[in-house]
């Protein structure tokens, strides 16, 4: 009962209202931002979160899983239009079987518990990974949320599940070769907007911007192929703790820096070579 009331103390604490109507000298500082179009975000800490506070893992997890709707807000109120998170990877599976127990009803809770927030929100829904390996009830739920989500225009969720960078790009090769094989396309035309446009969701732009907390820094095969010219961001903050001060810090790195995607730069630098993959290619190699 001690660890529960703990974690139920915890969880009120960082129930903290939304920011009220900002000064004018914040609303300059939001103003003056650049704000990603696609942000891409590690949810990542959970289980120390939890250990730190002499609690189970699993009550991590759940901190995590609140604060994802926190995250859902903070990118609406700054015009982010995708936010993709990764919530569980394929090597996942190799974690106690009583903890991928745990996050598996979790998901399922956490769409019960705020799908009329997300919808309220203008919040459209969709996943990126493996389904067949995920249990029936989940997939179940990926299919409601996505089908009730589908009009919805303010913000897409991306929930990364059962998702390997790796895995993804093996799937989009072996589209590929069939498409080869039964001559629906011809190898010496494959380029990369051909590659784009068979991986799980084609029409997602890349993230312009990486954020993982927990102090970690790598990608631990998070969109391998789209992060090609991703800022990253690294914090030292577990995920439960992420609040708008880390994403506003996030948003001003993300401002100074200076994207050339291997062009000339402000000193007219020679350019290192531009893949890009603009939506009219992506649009033209589908198979």
């Amino acid at each position: 009962m001690s660890r529960l009331s703990n974690l139920l103390k915890l969880l009120s604490a960082r129930r903290r209202p939304a920011r009220q109507a900002q000064g004018p000298a914040a609303q300059e500082t939001t103003a003056s931002l650049r704000i990603p179009r696609h942000l891409a975000v590690f949810m990542d800490g959970n289980g120390r979160w939890a250990l730190q506070r002499g609690l189970p893992r699993t009550a991590g997890h759940r901190a995590g899983a609140e604060n994802l709707q926190n995250l859902c807000r903070m990118c609406g109120q700054r015009g982010i239009q995708y936010l993709t998170v990764y919530a569980f990877s394929t090597e996942n599976w190799s974690r106690p079987r009583e903890e991928v127990e745990a996050l598996m009803a979790l998901f399922v809770e956490f769409f019960d518990r705020y799908s009329q927030q997300l919808a309220r929100q203008g919040i459209r829904v969709r996943f990126s990974g493996d389904r067949k390996e995920l249990p029936q009830d989940v997939r179940r739920i990926m299919s409601r949320a996505e089908e009730e989500s589908r009009a919805r225009q303010k913000l897409q969720l991306i929930i990364a599940i059962n998702y390997g960078g790796r895995r993804e790009i093996v799937q989009a090769c072996r589209t590929l070769a069939r498409a080869a094989a039964d001559g629906r396309l011809d190898p010496e035309t494959l380029d990369e907007a051909a590659i784009t446009n068979a991986l799980y969701l084609p029409d997602v732009p890349d993230p312009d911007l990486i954020i993982r907390p927990s102090g970690e820094q790598r990608l631990s095969n998070f969109l391998l192929w789209q992060a090609a010219y991703s800022e990253l961001w690294f914090a030292h903050v577990l995920w439960p703790d992420f609040n708008e001060d880390h994403l506003d810090a996030a948003l001003q790195e993300f401002t100074r820096r200076e994207r050339r995607f291997g062009g000339l730069d402000r000193q007219g630098r020679p350019p290192e070579g531009d893949n890009r993959t603009t939506d009219q290619e992506r649009g033209s190699h589908r198979l």
